[in-house]
């Protein structure tokens, strides 16, 4: 059996040891007392920004850390679901198989489990640092993903573009903030990047591209941002030009389609009801219960890896034109 037979056949089970050694290194760490911090202004006791009650034992917020397995059992399935694409011989796109592109897509996935649980269990500053990156890191991929296809851009290519976008932003939202110094939303932008660039995937034309950039504007519409607000508060949203990156980048018209529904718009419907549920999840919010098991923070990490489970599926219907 060679290297790669070894991996593709046995990634599966490795995945699930690795995933319950990581979380046995945790608990331990933290039951030793040295991953756990408190964020300023907020003591054991208190209620935390996410509002659940913060905890004195090994997790901070143990609901809203714990609902970040579901992420990573998101990722074991996807896992599971390639592995019998190898055993079977059933490779029809790049989302099938072990390619590069569908193990990337996989863990971006699992990171946003242990990058959300170090966050909201630790109560430090590097666990936020780490939680904001595993976003961003997962958000980044799929207009990427898109953007490969439509600027002509190499595997190879993709692979040095995705590490220097990560590593721009982990440097600088650890000296600054988690807007990199300069009021740049990534997570906020990538959603808006991923629909318009889904978009011109779907209905590419010159004409359109010209366009595209607009959908943006509606995409920060449902969630919550007007566009009057973006215009009136341009040094805080500046970065609607970047709107626009798909257009200028997207030069030719993709060489295969997807299948939208049901995964990709049920996907969708999981996230935008996620991001609603995610708001009512906060200290001040009727809906907020401190001490219940029921948190709605712990809902928004669910559906969220539900909603990756979907975008997965949804990637794995690619045929050609």
């Amino acid at each position: 059996m060679n290297n790669k037979a070894f991996w593709c056949i046995n990634a599966l089970p490795i995945t699930i040891l690795f995933s319950i050694v990581f979380l046995l290194t945790y608990f331990s760490l933290s039951a030793a007392g040295f991953l756990v911090g408190s964020e300023p202004n907020i003591a054991v006791g208190d209620v935390s920004r996410w509002c659940e009650r913060v905890n004195q034992n090994i997790l901070r917020e143990p609901i809203n850390a714990l609902s970040n397995i579901g992420f990573m059992i998101a990722a074991i399935f996807m896992i599971r679901s390639i592995t019998q694409d190898y055993k079977k011989n059933n490779v029809p796109n790049k989302y099938h198989g072990f390619s590069a592109l569908v193990l990337l897509y996989i863990g971006g996935t699992y990171f946003l489990g242990p990058g959300s649980m170090f966050m909201h269990g630790t109560h430090t500053e590097w666990g936020q640092w780490i939680d904001n990156l595993s976003m961003v890191m997962y958000i980044i991929i799929p207009w990427l993903i898109n953007l490969k296809e439509m600027a002509g851009w190499s595997t190879r290519t993709l692979f040095l573009i995705y590490p220097s976008i990560a590593f721009i932003y982990a440097v600088t939202s650890w000296i600054f903030d988690s807007e990199m110094g300069i009021n740049l939303d990534l997570w906020a932008l990538s959603i808006g990047l991923w629909i318009i660039s889904e978009t011109l995937f779907r209905f590419w034309s010159a004409q359109f591209r010209v366009i595209s950039g607009f959908i943006g504007f509606l995409v920060a519409a449902v969630f919550g941002i007007s566009p009057i607000e973006m215009i009136t508060n341009i040094h805080n949203y500046w970065w609607i030009i970047l709107f626009w990156i798909p257009a200028i980048l997207a030069k030719q018209p993709p060489k295969n389609q997807r299948t939208y529904n049901p995964w990709f718009f049920g996907g969708m419907a999981f996230f935008v009801i996620a991001f609603y549920i995610w708001g009512q999840g906060k200290p001040g919010s009727s809906w907020c219960n401190p001490d219940s098991l029921l948190q709605f923070h712990g809902i928004w990490h669910l559906m969220c890896a539900v909603a990756t489970w979907c975008f997965f599926k949804f990637l794995r219907t690619e045929v050609a034109k």
